[in-house]
């Protein structure tokens, strides 16, 4: 019996965070809206969601909020959440504020750059992430997938495994589950400095029957230092 289908409705940035490893342009402006070659990074995001009917974007904001309030005007259809403990806790704290919009969802970060419009397609069957297979030794998560489902996630890293990239699909029904979830681990037993990925990789990860959506090298970038941002833009090396 084939896979049920589903469909993205809506999507969930996030786009609180501080952003210190990006400094001193996160100084005065929010990771999301530096510009790498001119384009606003998370401009790729919304532009790619649109290329592909996804008109219902929800932005988790904090750090600097005020300036997400003049970038929106931007774009009909785009929502900002705030989210008040963005300066105290883990981004656990970002979806926690989001959790209302997680079915038939899907959750991206706000600090990466779109290539490839085509890898935020809204058609899925199971909930997962969007991942690149890697033979080599990478210090990002990784997870290891048999038979087509997840079972089980390195947060140190490894080599010979799909490494995990901040694009993920939930269903209406694992939406829901990891919106109670997140009230749980949030509220309840009071887990305010892990990220929200945790909540259905090592909080409760029987809870769920994740698969991998597979991506190219180069399809999106995630820009972690100052470094990085100077050898994707050459103009910030004068900074």
């Amino acid at each position: 019996m084939s896979e049920a289908k589903h469909t993205v409705e809506r999507a969930i940035i996030v786009a609180a965070g501080i952003g210190k490893r990006l400094q001193p342009m996160t100084l005065t402006t929010p990771k999301p809206l530096v510009s790498v070659n001119g384009v606003r990074m998370i401009d790729t995001i919304v532009e790619a969601l649109h290329a592909n009917g996804i008109y219902e974007i929800y932005v988790v904001v904090g750090y600097l909020k005020e300036q997400f309030y003049e970038w929106a005007r931007s774009y009909d259809g785009v929502k900002l959440i705030e989210n008040p403990w963005y300066n105290e806790c883990n981004n656990i704290s970002s979806l926690y504020s989001a959790r209302e919009h997680l079915k038939n969802a899907m959750v991206l970060d706000g600090d990466q750059i779109i290539s490839d419009p085509r890898i935020l397609h809204p058609d899925f069957t199971r909930s997962g992430y969007s991942c690149v297979w890697t033979d080599e030794e990478t210090p990002e998560w990784l997870l290891t997938v048999e038979d087509g489902t997840v079972t089980r996630c390195s947060r140190t890293g490894g080599r010979r495994g799909w490494q995990l990239y901040s694009v993920s699909r939930w269903t209406e029904e694992d939406g829901r589950r990891l919106s109670a979830q997140l009230e749980l681990e949030f509220i309840c037993n009071k887990n305010r400095d892990i990220y929200w990925d945790d909540v259905a990789l090592f909080c409760h990860p029987e809870d769920y029957s994740l698969t991998v959506y597979p991506i190219r090298p180069g399809d999106l970038r995630e820009i972690d230092s100052f470094a990085e941002l100077c050898e994707l833009d050459p103009t910030y090396k004068t900074l």
